[in-house]
């Protein structure tokens, strides 16, 4: 087969047909028969000659050249495709390090293997450039809703045609056991976008949180115009979702926008999820509120919130209980999705239980400690009195503002609360030395010998063992662990250290030791400062 003058057109005919079957650039259809015909062309001249092939793009006739590169002399490798500088002078006026000589050689006849072998290497560079093009063209859908057409099953994932490629939706992602035949038309949320090696791979969802929200994007226009946020998103696909919205014009209602007339709204929603019943919430920066409104339809006595654990405690009326919790624990489940917090749910007899447990516990420890009654004591835990460190420091005005405590009761208290706080520090002291604490330890500003002796339980006995030390080693912490937060003890977490104290310590034990500069500290905690004052800038501003 060779390129003569009958079927020269037809290159550009043949490109112009492929480009638009495959709707990409009839250029790179071109160049890849250009690629085709340079390898063809090598097998025929040799694999080591530069042969290059250029179509004329009007008239489609194929010019083939050999090229030689001028090299230095000590580089000069392949003498088919590279020449010296000496040896280019009969080709060249003024031969340089770089030059090019071409030379036109004689088109190649393409015999049955070259034809197949240059139809493959077209495919080939086709097939790339389809990839890339779809590629480029849904990499920025990712994120929205595609409409396509259900198109095979394939072990239960569902292949989607949309238009100029191919989607897969997920057995897993798909909304509980609705099934699709080929030829439906189906809605779909665009999860995630790949390049992968056999083609762009597109993903898509029916269970995705955002589905949700592009529904709902797509059918308030107030949602769309920004007027309307949605917050938070929480679902049970196919069964319960929940919705946090917020307006920004007061004169809106996000909840009833979001219902619309009628309901027709959300009802569009509901209908293309399969049913599932949706619960829209009003949101508001108030964690406590909040909640309260996303356990609806049950009712709440009291929240809880533990910020430092991330955790939130809510008692409910007795009879409020499982419905607070809902079906399998449904409710519960998904309000704690939508506020990102750990929900204990409790009943008011549990929570009263355990408040009485509590004052029972704090009376038995004034009796004993203070070696009082049992009356006296439960006025002290009354007055919310939880330590004996509270007692006999707290200014006496707070002691004597007791029902039936005079002066003379109070400093008695007082005393014996300092006299007990005494005794055990010197135990504690005296228990921290037999078990190898150091003075260096022992002498530390910050630790209390109680600490001292907690700390060389554990095997810090000295100021370079705690030196060493992580703060939350110290004052604890939590982890997440396959999504669930997991509670990380502190050696002196039952001395209420917070997270900075710790640090504060380590930090001042290490430049004690001379293991870090003072002045290194200090600039760091002048650029913290400094960006602190900008956060604070910017939040005025906005």
């Amino acid at each position: 087969m060779a390129i003569t003058s009958a079927n020269q057109l037809e290159l550009l005919q043949t490109a112009e047909a492929v480009a638009r079957e495959k709707m990409i650039d009839p250029e790179l259809v071109i160049e890849a028969m250009e690629d085709s015909l340079a390898r063809a062309a090598k097998s025929r001249y040799g694999a080591d000659m530069d042969i290059r092939v250029s179509i004329d793009r009007k008239t489609g006739v194929a010019t083939f050249t050999r090229v030689r590169t001028v090299v230095a002399d000590e580089e000069l490798e392949n003498h088919h495709a590279e020449m010296t500088v000496q040896q280019a002078k009969p080709y060249l006026d003024d031969p340089k390090v770089g030059d090019e000589i071409v030379d036109q050689v004689p088109p190649v006849e393409l015999g049955r293997i070259a034809a197949q072998s240059a139809k493959q290497v077209i495919l080939q560079k086709v097939r790339e450039a389809e990839r890339d093009r779809q590629y480029e063209e849904f990499k920025d859908r990712a994120g929205t809703i595609i409409n396509g057409v259900v198109k095979r099953e394939e072990y239960g994932n569902i292949v989607v045609d949309i238009g100029r490629g191919e989607a897969v939706l997920r057995r897993n992602e798909k909304i509980g056991r609705e099934s699709y035949r080929n030829g439906d038309r189906i809605r779909c949320y665009v999860k995630d976008v790949r390049r992968e090696a056999r083609g762009p791979q597109i993903f898509l969802s029916r269970t995705a949180p955002e589905f949700m929200a592009e529904l709902f994007k797509m059918e308030v226009p107030e949602i769309y115009d920004g007027i309307i946020e949605i917050k938070a998103v929480a679902r049970d696909p196919g069964s319960r979702a929940k919705i946090g919205v917020i307006s920004y014009d007061n004169s809106i209602d996000p909840v009833g926008a979001c219902v619309g007339m009628r309901g027709s709204r959300v009802q569009a929603v509901v209908n293309e999820l399969q049913g599932e019943k949706i619960d829209i919430i009003p949101w508001t920066e108030d964690q406590a509120t909040f909640l309260v409104n996303a356990l609806q339809p049950a009712e709440v006595s009291k929240v809880v919130i533990d910020d430092e654990a991330g955790k939130i405690e809510v008692v409910v009326p007795d009879e409020q209980l499982s419905l607070a919790i809902g079906r399998r624990g449904q409710n519960v489940r998904l309000a704690s999705q939508l506020t990102g917090l750990d929900i204990d749910i409790l009943t008011e007899s549990d929570e009263s239980a355990r408040r009485q447990a509590a004052f029972a516990e704090r009376t038995k420890l004034f009796m004993e400690e203070l070696d009082i009654d049992e009356m006296m004591a439960q006025l002290l835990v009354a007055e919310e009195f939880t330590s004996l460190e509270e007692v006999g420091y707290v200014d006496i005005d707070e002691l004597l503002a007791i029902d039936g405590f005079d002066e003379e009761t109070a400093e008695e208290l007082q005393a014996r609360a300092r006299e007990r706080l005494e005794a055990i520090a010197s135990a504690a002291l005296v228990n921290a030395r037999a078990l190898g604490a150091e003075d260096s330890l022992i002498g530390f500003e910050g630790l209390s010998p109680q600490m001292v002796e907690a700390l060389a339980k554990d095997g810090v006995k000295t100021l370079e063992d705690f030196a060493t030390c992580a703060d939350w080693e110290l004052a604890g912490g939590w982890t997440t662990v396959d999504g669930q937060r997991v509670k990380d003890d502190g050696l002196l977490e039952p001395f209420d250290m917070s997270l900075e104290e710790a640090q504060h310590l380590v930090m001042t034990a290490r430049v004690m030791l001379g293991w870090v500069d003072p002045s290194e500290l200090e600039v760091d905690e002048t650029e913290e400062g400094e960006e602190v004052a900008e956060e604070a800038v910017v939040e005025e501003a906005r």
